[in-house]
């Protein structure tokens, strides 16, 4: 491999704030990017590492102060005039970022957004810059490119977007690419799409290429080296292989050993059933022309029967697009739906009214994103005590008082908390408030909606561990939707897959995983236990 220096950072640092109120958020950072290398860069929120980067690209805020140096074969990138800068963004380096709904330009097609970046850097004229950027959408493996670039990126699927911005990215054949975070908001099949596509990409150009992710498995399959970090230092560094074999960091060795494992706790036999649905449907009416007659259906459920029983967790899997929060959404009935859902021995697809409302407290979820799902201008006591209000009227102020301390001690929380707002509070811990609130009405089933995925990894071991803990303390089932088919497996009792609203795979976990009996399923698996033999 040649070993030309592209990219050498030397004791960056970036710091925030004056006097008191001083925070180095980056603490002399230094390490080489050759050409032809991918060199991945793991840590969890708040290391440093998307930081590092757009220090380099010069992308930080005025009020960020970096010092140090940073040099792209030889110049100082960091005293480069405006000009200069602008010719090496794009032209020389570029950065695929996180998320491409939020990167790219909605009111703009995207043609418009990759001939832009083509004529900043290489003047052309408008006809040639379309063939151009045409061939681009082509080389990233857009299907029907030609029809694509007049698309705008709402009507793009998250895989179809990231390849627009890998294409932009690559729109001027630049020696270093920087990608932070590419793969995390997609299915576990487009992850390896587009890994295999960064891979080929860079092979085929000898382009440097710096990986940030919190995602070992993206690190294994692409990185040749890697660089550890926490609380905006490097903690250690080294080969690929050499480090997951041997991690000399205690941190490095536990983020490795954070990786979902294990199985579901057993369960007492002939546990009652608690929820069953039979040939559940959700069809989403199309309709067209003057007289808006509906000419067909989206089936987002379609057919699906599943049973639930005490203390059990049903895992329901799929890609993006399969059905799995519109079934939630149908089981909690939040949504129209067809077929019957009998919930405590009671059919409930029928119910309205005050008879829904007392199902309700029965029936809790916990969804995604805890910072969206808790109001901010509540504190934490009141979020999570607002169910009992409505449920457990007839509480006393101290008897709810009480409960809200208790509950935010079952999850790991100190009963002071409860004083704060949820901007106060990590990630994880806000996800544990939000399954507090969930389980102060002490509900016969939770449906948790990807709750670990927005979570680093050291995060979700600990909140799987809780919900495991919880579930065998009281008995809740859980209805368990993710795309992440390790947490799926160490969590689950039984599985259910799905595709196109339709169930693909259901029986018990262990014998799912062990032979899964469709080829869809299978490919599910692949992706997702065996990513680095993919690519």
């Amino acid at each position: 491999m040649n070993k030309t220096p592209l990219l050498e950072l030397r004791n960056l640092s970036v710091t925030f704030g004056h006097g008191e109120t001083e925070f180095k958020a980056v603490k002399n950072v230094s390490f080489t990017l050759n050409e032809g290398e991918c060199l991945g860069i793991i840590g969890e929120s708040g290391s440093g590492k998307t930081l590092s980067a757009l220090a380099a690209m010069r992308l930080l805020p005025p009020q960020a102060k970096v010092s140090g140096e940073v040099f792209y074969k030889g110049q100082n990138i960091l005293a480069m005039s405006d000009d200069d800068l602008r010719q090496f963004r794009g032209r020389s380096a570029t950065m695929i970022f996180q998320e491409p709904l939020s990167a790219l330009n909605p009111l703009h097609t995207v043609a418009r957004q990759i001939i832009e970046i083509i004529q900043i850097h290489r003047p052309m004229s408008a006809t040639n810059a379309r063939a151009e950027a045409l061939r681009l959408l082509e080389a990233v493996g857009i299907t029907q490119a030609s029809e694509r670039l007049d698309s705008y990126p709402h009507q793009l699927s998250g895989g179809q977007r990231q390849r627009v911005m890998i294409a932009i990215a690559l729109a001027n054949s630049p020696p270093i690419m920087i990608a932070d975070e590419p793969t995390t908001a997609l299915d576990v099949t487009i992850q390896v799409q587009i890994l295999k596509l960064m891979k080929q990409l860079q092979q085929n150009s000898n382009m440097g290429l710096l990986l940030i992710t919190h995602d070992f498995n993206v690190i294994r399959a692409l990185a040749h080296k890697v660089i550890v970090m926490k609380h905006g230092e490097i903690i250690e560094m080294g080969d690929m292989k050499k480090l997951f074999e041997s991690p000399k960091h205690p941190y490095t060795k536990m983020l490795i050993d954070a990786e979902p494992s294990g199985q579901a706790l057993a369960i007492p036999a002939n546990q009652p059933q608690i929820l069953s649905t039979r040939d559940l449907k959700v069809w989403f009416p199309i309709k067209r022309g003057l007289l808006r007659r509906t000419t067909c259906y989206i089936k987002a459920v379609d057919g699906v029967s599943v049973e639930l029983f005490q203390g059990e967790t049903l895992g329901i899997v799929g890609e993006s697009g399969s059905g799995k929060t519109t079934l939630a959404l149908a089981l909690l009935r939040l949504i129209k739906s067809d077929g019957k859902i009998v919930f405590l021995g009671q059919n409930i697809e029928s119910l309205q009214g005050k008879f829904l409302r007392a199902k309700r407290k029965d029936i809790q979820v916990v969804f995604q994103d805890p910072f969206g799902a808790l109001n901010p201008r509540m504190s934490v006591g009141e979020i999570i005590a607002e169910g009992l209000k409505v449920h457990a009227a007839s509480l006393t102020e101290e008897q709810r008082q009480q409960k809200v301390e208790q509950i935010l001690v079952d999850v790991g929380l100190e009963p002071a908390t409860q004083h704060r707002y949820p901007h106060e509070f990590s990630g994880g811990q806000r996800q544990r408030i939000a399954i507090a609130r969930a389980l102060i009405l002490e509900p016969k089933v939770i449906v948790l909606d990807e709750p670990t995925s927005a979570l680093d990894r050291s995060i979700q071991a600990q909140v799987l561990e809780l919900l495991k803990n919880l579930q065998t303390q009281k008995g809740v089932s859980y209805l368990f939707i993710s795309h992440d088919l390790k947490v799926i497996k160490s969590l689950s009792h039984r599985v259910l897959v799905m595709r196109h609203g339709k169930p693909i795979s259901y029986g018990n976990t262990q014998d799912i995983f062990a032979n899964p009996q469709d080829e869809y399923t299978k490919n599910l698996f692949e992706a997702a236990f065996h990513m680095d033999t993919l690519l």
